[in-house]
């Protein structure tokens, strides 16, 4: 059997490539920088993890697969390079890995991971057994990558680096069109044009299922040039062939709606997953669903049974009297969409805002978007940028708590810092959400813990 070294095995997309090889009985090594927790909890799944890259670690691979974090100079690329062992790119890895399969990839700038592990855990819970990688890690499936025995392969197609352009599925879900990445898609027309080839991708007769609620989804759903495909929208507009009707809050935090397809009445929906976007997310996945052929009903059963996945709207829990909940949150229509489904589920409460901005070139270029969305809490903490990629060419964010009209903000140099000045202030009552995708989940976490212990120590 193949030996496959991957070659910045920390993040979530090639953590989840090295689950999956193992489980289908290849032998997997990998290496990164420093251990993230998804690279130590391989080593319990047998893959072999080196902190650091050196030119020996690859010698006895038979292919090496890097990030996109990875340069053309990383020695473990030259060593393999010079061995003559194919160095192949995620997005090329992937495309063989889904081979033979029914593909199903969800994309978009927002929603994709849960809308993954939603379409995945119906899958898995109707008995189908598919395979699959999510983004993050699903808490009703219990990890973010599975080797399945069906012929279903369902993956989160990140438009990072062009990663979603080496697949070829048989179903397309683009959840949202809205600039990102603008180090790797300088333009929006540059952004919105590799949608476009990815739908170009799209087997022929496949399906193409997009947001009619999204101006982005709405412009691809025009725009994408292929008449040989089936097109699909969902969402709450009237002329959406996938519709969530009767939509409210629910009193388990989430929210219940009616699905229709055209005039007909498929299901009621009850979640428990907070936030109307996640509604949205649960009708694409009740979609798919429909046009696989599955029981809407039972879809239905599982998607009320769906409790998320890890960073995302994640409650770690209520310790002296303050909720405390980790969120991936790096845009600012998901920091909007993440503090209204915190205002939706704890009404009346004051709310904090941890944000860790997320690389240089984003914070940048919608920094008057950020600060818009922030709006929304009664309480910012800003830290500093967790640089991800990038270099930091000399910026800080307290440029940005100085733009901030946000009459209670404050800068946090260090995330110790924001920890600190966090358990000082916080009251009973408050709700306290931190918004990252880089390391200030050590804030939530140690916060969590500390009042949990406040609260036993005067029990």
């Amino acid at each position: 059997m193949k030996h496959i070294h991957l070659i910045g095995i920390g993040g979530s997309g090639l953590s989840a490539i090295a689950l999956l090889l193992k489980e289908r009985g290849y032998t997997v090594s990998g290496s990164d920088r420093t251990l993230s927790p998804l690279a130590r909890q391989l080593s319990a799944h047998g893959v072999t993890v080196y902190a650091g890259h050196d030119a020996n670690n690859v010698l006895q691979a038979d292919v090496v697969v890097r990030s996109s974090a990875i340069t053309d100079d990383n020695p473990e690329v030259l060593a393999a390079r010079d061995a003559g062992i194919p160095v192949l790119k995620r997005s090329e890895y992937l495309g063989q890995l889904m081979a033979g399969c029914q593909g199903i990839a969800i994309a978009g700038t927002h929603g994709k991971t849960t809308t993954t592990a939603m379409i995945a855990w119906i899958f898995t819970r109707l008995g189908q057994d598919p395979s699959y990688i999510i983004g993050g890690v699903a808490k009703n499936l219990g990890n973010n990558a599975h080797a399945g025995s069906g012929p279903v392969f369902v993956i989160e197609a990140d438009e990072y680096d062009n990663m979603f352009l080496g697949l070829t599925p048989r179903v397309e879900v683009v959840c949202t069109l809205e600039h990102d990445h603008p180090d790797c898609f300088p333009t929006r027309e540059s952004y919105n044009e590799a949608f476009v080839r990815f739908v170009q991708r799209l087997e022929p007769d496949g399906i193409l299922l997009a947001s009619a609620d999204d101006a982005g989804t709405r412009w691809l759903a025009r725009n994408h040039g292929r008449e040989d495909i089936r097109l699909l929208t969902y969402g709450k507009d009237t002329q959406a062939d996938y519709r969530a009707e009767n939509l409210a809050p629910n009193p388990h935090g989430g929210f219940d709606f009616t699905a229709m397809y055209h005039n007909e009445n498929l299901t009621p929906v009850r979640l428990q997953v907070a936030g109307e976007h996640n509604a949205l997310n649960a009708l694409a996945a009740l979609a798919v669903a429909h046009t696989q052929g599955l029981p809407v009903d039972q879809a239905a059963t599982a998607l009320a049974e769906f409790s998320g996945t890890g960073r995302r709207f994640e409650i770690l829990g209520e310790a002296a009297g303050v909720v405390v909940v980790d969120d991936y949150a790096h845009h600012p229509t998901e920091v909007r969409a993440t503090l209204s489904a915190a205002r939706a589920r704890y009404p009346g409460r004051r709310l904090w805002a941890v944000w860790q901005p997320h690389t240089f070139s984003r914070t940048i270029t919608l920094l008057d978007d950020f600060i818009a969305a922030l709006q929304q809490a009664d309480r910012v903490i800003v830290t500093e940028v967790y640089a991800a990629r990038e270099h930091n060419e000399g910026f800080s964010s307290a440029v940005i708590v100085e733009a901030m009209t946000h009459p209670s903000t404050y800068f946090a140099p260090t995330l110790l810092s924001a920890t600190q000045y966090l358990l000082e202030q916080l009251q009973p009552g408050d709700v306290l959400l931190v918004l990252s995708a880089g390391d200030a989940d050590q804030i939530s976490a140690s916060v969590y813990a500390e009042l949990k212990s406040q609260e036993e120590n005067y029990a």
